[in-house]
């Protein structure tokens, strides 16, 4: 039951003394009216209205329950209107789970306006940037943004993570966003290990911490592009050619924050 909104039929029939004026008034028929007063009475366990042919009148406690339920109503209009406030403060940001805290900090402390950020995989993003849902996103390049904005393809540089005592990958399995989140990000790092001469098993590790957890084991080796990533049992070799390739796409932001996104990125 829509609480919130059944208390609008209470008051709007408490106002009118009718449900056909109450219902005209909220632009309705008055059978859903009638039937979200009954509603709210049931759920209160108390009837609110008499009524009559020539109308309806407050009982005792729909004059005690009143004035609560217009202090109800008043504190979801001004809780949405914060709401609203802060929407329009703040930038909505998602991110790839690929992307370390470090950067993540840095885009969130440089960028002009404060920041709400939501971590998903690529597809996910690029569907709430064009939903509206979100301002921007960093996804991976390649991706289909369909009529998003796009800004300059940026290179971050990455590292390996394997299991202590390792320098070569080979016999290793890969352990990196599943293909579902990312298709041609996916392809073009499968094909770019083959061409270094590895071919490889692939994990599911959406993020830093699933990639660690996996090469610990010391059955995986994975790439992160935090520069300051250590963890007990794995060490670090350089993946110059793996740069994670990202690009900032939205579909309306302001220049001075785009600016400051991606400046933190590169």
């Amino acid at each position: 039951m829509d609480l919130l909104r059944h208390l609008g039929f209470f008051v709007a029939v408490a106002e009118e003394g009718h449900f056909g004026r109450a219902a005209e008034r909220l632009g309705m028929t008055q059978p859903p009216v009638s039937q979200g007063v009954q509603r709210l009475e049931r759920r209160l366990g108390v009837e609110l209205f008499h009524r009559g042919s020539r109308g309806v009148g407050l009982t005792p406690a729909g004059s005690s329950l009143l004035p609560q339920a217009y202090s109800l109503l008043s504190s979801a209009s001004e809780f949405a209107a914060s709401a609203g406030r802060l929407r329009d403060q703040a930038v909505r940001v998602g991110v790839i789970g690929q992307l370390s805290a470090f950067h993540l900090a840095a885009m969130v402390s440089s960028a002009p306006k404060a920041v709400v950020v939501t971590t998903a995989a690529t597809v996910e993003l690029i569907e709430a940037v064009t939903s509206g849902q979100l301002d921007c996103a960093v996804v991976h390049h390649p991706a289909l943004v369909n009529t998003l904005e796009c800004g300059p393809v940026i290179r971050v540089p990455s590292w390996f993570l394997v299991p202590s005592g390792r320098e070569d990958l080979r016999g290793l399995s890969c352990a990196t966003i599943p293909r579902s989140h990312g298709t041609a990000a996916f392809d073009l790092l499968a094909d770019t290990l083959r061409a270094s001469g590895l071919d490889p098993d692939f994990l599911a590790a959406s993020n830093d911490r699933e990639v660690v957890a996996a090469v610990a084991t010391g059955q995986a080796f994975g790439i992160t592009t935090d520069p300051f990533l250590q963890a007990p049992g794995i060490a670090r070799l350089p993946a110059a050619e793996f740069g994670l390739r990202v690009r900032l796409v939205w579909r309306s932001l302001a220049a001075d924050v785009r600016s400051a996104l991606e400046a933190a990125l590169a």
